[in-house]
């Protein structure tokens, strides 16, 4: 085999190793964004964990082949760019949806979730959920309530009692 095989070969596998590691994959059409923006746009992805890379659309389709996520392959249309993140499943889609609302350029076109193909729509609505700092903030908030209120109740019954006292 020539060369040039051998190199996409390497680059198929390379990007399929990419998307089985990724707990979370968004795919963008960056289009009509200037140097400076997807400049900042890596910068803040970066800072997040997340790998952004353009990879032409038929390695892509090769890579995604692999892992039998085939229905990906229908946004893989035009100049794209891939989100990976490996540990976060929803810092890609917040900081992508983010810089999407400041930059109408962005455009969001698919994503990956946890290993199943996600729409745009998904990919958003996963960006408008709390992070999960906060989401365990609610928990524990929600833990901390009976006790909370237990006190509370506690504390008037020993008042009243007081007051009954006095």
């Amino acid at each position: 085999m020539s060369k040039a095989v051998e190199t996409k070969k390497v680059v198929v596998q390379t990007i399929a190793d990419k998307f089985n590691a990724a707990a979370s994959v968004v795919v963008v059409d960056y289009r009509g964004l200037n140097v400076a923006q997807v400049t900042e746009l890596r910068k803040q992805l970066r800072e997040a964990g997340v790998e952004f890379k353009v990879y032409k659309n038929s390695m892509t389709r090769r890579a995604t082949e692999m892992h039998g996520l085939e229905a990906i392959n229908e946004h893989l249309t035009g100049p794209n760019a891939i989100a990976f993140s490996n540990e976060d499943v929803v810092a890609p889609a917040r900081i992508i949806n983010d810089f999407a609302k400041k930059n109408e350029a962005l455009e969001i076109k698919a994503g990956i979730i946890e290993g199943t193909v996600a729409s745009a729509d998904d990919v958003k609505a996963l960006a408008e959920l709390p992070s999960r700092e906060g989401l365990l903030s609610m928990l524990l908030s929600v833990l901390q309530a009976p006790v909370r209120n237990f006190a509370a109740i506690t504390k008037a019954v020993a008042d009243s009692k007081e007051e009954q006292g006095a």
